[in-house]
């Protein structure tokens, strides 16, 4: 017979791998199940995967003590950041002005999930599981359409902006040079994320417009679609070539009013992740934010009183309050900069631009952006 699970993840994305590979080195029993096809529909991640991910140093350590840093191969350190408003406004970050090794490392989506799977294979603590089991603690990382967070009741608070993400991949006339790109233009938000390691000529494109022209890029020609990117990147990285299917999704800033709880049917549970919170992705900070989650979890679970069970509501408690403080602020910050820049009134182009600048000429604070964008 079976030994019971001391923790159930529902959500086998890159969240609920790491939760999964952190709990088992605290040798508890771990089980892994899918979300349910409904949640799988709704996500981005359903369709082919696409994305690439901006990881911060607090995420790239994190993965590298469970030995799942993908090969250099499949990550891009980011040299510079180059941040371009719609009225001559700039921004630019330097690696080497901030004594750092990167600003941040571009991680392929699928690539990284495989390395997550292929270390919980080799765990004998970790079980892949059809259906949900009862567990001393369950804990849902499904994503922003988590089915399971709805069964529980939990209010979901969303701010659905009138904007949708489109994602993809292109090959480059010139190479990246490690520099990750954004322009904000006429409301829309424009990222290039460089790909193919450091010599490499391929970005990740995360392209955030009205979702009427959502719907007209996603439609239009391979063709059409990169002399619309060429255009609105200025041309920096020469002539473009669609390399992958187009994804797109709406967009919004959502969090759980409720993060952690008890159910008479399914007993202590958390939220991590998307299922918990989600940001608009201007600042690259979703995973991010997804990763310290479960880092926080795993590591009350590692302090706990040997008395304490793993799923003691103190200590779930303890989880929400340690990491919503930094959701609010995060999606805070991101908030206003898309509210910022989706403004088409005459004074707000200019103040923007203004803004952007003062903080390029000013000396500490644009040290202290970069270094929480860091996480330093």
């Amino acid at each position: 017979m079976a030994l019971p699970l001391d923790i159930c993840i529902r959500g086998d994305g890159i969240v609920g791998c790491t939760l999964a590979l952190l709990l088992a080195r605290e040798r508890l029993r771990v089980g892994v199940v899918d979300p349910p096809v409904q949640a799988q529909a709704a996500d981005a991640s359903a369709s082919p995967d696409v994305r690439a991910y901006a990881l911060n140093r607090a995420s790239k350590e994190l993965l590298e003590k469970l030995r799942c840093w993908p090969e250099p191969g499949l990550v891009t350190p980011v040299q510079k950041m180059q941040i371009q408003g719609d009225r001559q406004g700039e921004i630019n970050f330097d690696a080497a002005h901030n004594h750092a090794d990167a600003l941040a490392w571009i991680v392929d989506a699928a690539a990284l999930q495989t390395q997550l799977k292929e270390a919980m294979r080799f765990s004998p603590q970790i079980e892949f599981l059809n259906a949900p089991q009862a567990a001393a603690l369950t804990v849902v990382c499904e994503g922003k359409a988590s089915t399971t967070r709805d069964d529980l009741g939990v209010e979901f608070e969303a701010l659905v902006y009138a904007q949708h993400a489109i994602a993809a991949r292109l090959s480059c006339e010139k190479p990246h040079g490690q520099v990750a790109r954004q322009w904000f233009s006429n409301g829309e938000i424009l990222a290039f994320l460089p790909l193919g390691g450091e010599q490499g000529n391929s970005v990740a494109v995360v392209w955030s417009v009205t979702p009427e022209h959502a719907a007209q890029w996603a439609q239009a020609s391979a063709l059409d679609f990169c002399e619309a990117l060429q255009a609105v990147s200025h041309s920096s990285l020469g002539e473009l070539t669609l390399s992958s299917e187009r994804v797109t999704w709406p967009l919004q800033k959502s969090q759980a009013k409720q993060w952690v709880g008890r159910n008479k049917d399914l007993g202590p549970w958390a939220l991590a992740g998307d299922a918990a919170h989600t940001v608009h992705p201007l600042a690259g900070q979703g995973l991010n934010m997804g990763l310290a989650d479960v880092a926080e979890l795993a590591r009350l679970v590692h302090e706990r009183d040997d008395w304490r069970v793993v799923g003691d509501v103190k200590l779930l408690r303890q989880y929400e309050r340690s990491r919503k403080a930094g959701i609010v602020a995060m999606q805070t910050g991101t908030d206003g900069l898309q509210w910022l820049f989706s403004q088409d009134d005459k004074a707000s182009p200019s103040l923007r631009n203004w803004g952007m600048n003062l903080v390029e000429r000013s000396g500490f604070l644009k040290q202290w952006l970069a270094k929480q964008a860091m996480n330093f």
